[in-house]
């Protein structure tokens, strides 16, 4: 469908893609002629304040993920898809007191690099490879495959065109700038993708209401589809296998939410880059609360779009052009580029740039990590030990470049995919939990061996199958099991966590490995303001699950 944008809306969106520019290349130029050092390139010089980490933080996150696949789940199944957010901001507090006081410690680039540091070279290699594949093939493809429907169905432009065009605008600035450009064009981004994602929620919530406005709507959603408003899933419920009941709360959504914002290279490199601890704890707790406003933005808007096309009073309002495109169970990915040919001439343009902010933010951060990855943890163990610093920042601009090219290729391809959020978090869950394992064992665990270690990820595989994939005809068979996915993350996880315990034992014979990580009482002391924070994000959080239980 095409949302006949006016010129307001096109002046909007141009403006938007301008500043974003120049900002991008200001803050990549060179100041004073002095070429870039690998440390300003991947960590942004290490001076990023806390707003700035915090608000980098949501824009990496935030994507057509949220946007296009989160409203789609919340348009299938409802309000239940929001613990994706909502636990997110536990995971940050836990980042923040438990993780990054050991990683900044450390003075580490990468995620790989800690598992040297902990380990060995031979399984930080192994991981930094599973990380890049996973980050082109999966990540990167499936936000341009996302972001290019968006385009498609908001715009008319053909997926191929919208892939080239969300390619290069992301690497226009990024490539060159790196992480200074990404991180200071973040704050930027998410004030925008929160603005206009506000403006495409009140506006749908405001045709619900028949006018009377964001509250009117809430409400009215709130009593015409209450089985949307649901957190924890029952059995019967036909999305339980997505989000299985308690299991969320205590199994693998943890699984998920742990690895991705605590060892995830394109979310925890801006923590990495902050003037001190202090300050980036703040930006974590920042990101925590604007968590928690999240879901107003990226489900509400799928279940109104839900309510109004199984109203047929709105339904009969609308136009010939409207009816004919209404999303369905099958197509409800569609629900949220939908809902925007409501909005009034100007503000189609805001929620476009604040989508396409979403995009390219993500774009940019998992192009700066994949290139931080690759540089530091292959090129410059492998290739090229005693490279400068030009020579390593220009590899990380060349690695990005090619990792931005195989996904424009692969992105078409993922075409067919219903609630893309829920298909990615699943197939991302086949290789989480046992890099989870891995981590956490090596941190809390002192006799973890590297053995064990890279016995555990090695297994990790095969077990995941295991629950994954029976083969054809055998899935009733007395030995393969049918489980939901984020049970099947938290039984790998506790698993692969079993092999690396017995592997490490019976090599360590009980004692301490030597690469153990020390730590004393102080390691894990936070400040008030962290403290306080986090008291009330946790408040908040059981006052929510409270109210929407059942």
């Amino acid at each position: 469908m095409n949302h006949s944008f006016s010129s307001i809306d096109y002046i909007i969106f141009v403006l938007y893609a301008l500043v974003i520019l120049g900002v991008g290349l200001y803050v990549s130029s060179n100041k004073n002629g002095e070429e870039k050092s690998a440390e300003d390139y991947f960590l942004a010089g290490k001076s990023l304040p806390w707003w700035a980490i915090g608000a980098s933080l949501i824009a990496a996150n935030i994507s057509a993920e949220q946007f296009i696949g989160m409203s789609g789940s919340g348009f299938a199944l409802g309000l239940a898809i929001a613990s994706y957010e909502w636990m997110a901001a536990i995971t940050l507090i836990i980042v923040g007191k438990y993780f990054l006081p050991i990683f900044i410690e450390k003075e580490i680039y990468t995620i790989p690099e800690f598992v040297e540091k902990r380990f060995s070279t031979t399984l930080k290699t192994i991981l930094a490879v599973f990380w890049i594949a996973l980050y082109v093939f999966v990540n990167l493809a499936s936000v341009l495959y996302l972001g290019a429907l968006a385009l498609e169905g908001i715009m008319g432009i053909p997926m191929m065109y919208g892939v080239l065009g969300l390619a290069l605008f992301a690497a226009a600035y990024s490539l060159y700038g790196g992480l200074s450009a990404v991180a200071w064009t973040d704050v930027i981004q998410v004030i925008i993708l929160i603005l206009g994602g506000f403006v495409t929620t009140w506006i749908a919530l405001d045709i619900v209401s028949d006018g009377q406005g964001f509250w009117a709507g809430l409400n009215q959603i709130y009593q015409q589809a209450p089985d949307r408003f649901v957190m924890i899933l029952d059995a019967s419920n036909p999305e339980y296998k997505n989000l299985p009941g308690l299991g969320v709360l205590i199994g693998g959504m943890w699984v998920a939410n742990l690895y991705y914002w605590g060892f995830n290279q394109y979310i925890i490199q801006r923590t990495l880059a902050a003037k001190s601890l202090e300050e980036s704890q703040k930006g974590i707790l920042f990101a925590a609360f604007l968590k928690l406003i999240i879901p107003i933005i990226v489900v509400i808007p799928g279940i109104a779009a839900y309510v109004i096309v199984n109203d047929p009073q709105i339904i009969g309002k609308l136009s010939l052009s409207a009816q004919a495109a209404i999303p369905s169970a099958e197509t409800a990915d569609k629900a949220y580029p939908w809902l925007l040919q409501f909005l009034p001439t100007g503000l189609k343009g805001l929620a476009f740039a604040a989508l396409t902010a979403a995009i390219v933010s993500s774009l940019a951060s998992m192009l700066n990590s994949t290139a931080t990855i690759f540089t530091m943890d292959i090129y410059k163990q492998y290739i090229n030990p005693s490279a400068n610093d030009r020579k390593t920042v220009n590899t990380g601009r060349m690695a990005a470049l090619v990792a931005l090219i195989i996904a424009a290729v692969m992105a078409p391809l993922l075409g067919g995919i219903d609630q893309a959020f829920q298909f990615i978090q699943e197939y991302t869950g086949v290789v989480s939990p046992g890099i989870l394992a891995v981590f956490m064992m090596g941190l809390f665990w002192k006799k973890t061996s590297n053995k064990g270690a890279i016995f555990g990820a090695l297994c990790s595989i095969p077990i995941a199958m295991y629950f994954k994939v029976a083969p054809k005809g055998w899935s009733q068979h007395a030995f393969f099991v049918d489980i939901p996915f984020l049970d099947q993350m938290g039984y790998t996880a506790l698993l692969t966590a079993l092999v690396i315990g017995i592997v490490s034992y019976q090599q360590t014979k009980g004692a301490a490995d030597p690469k153990a990580i020390q730590y004393d009482s102080n390691t894990f002391a936070t400040s008030t303001v962290f403290n306080i924070g986090a008291f009330a994000i946790m408040l908040i959080l059981v006052a929510l699950y409270a109210f929407f239980w059942s």
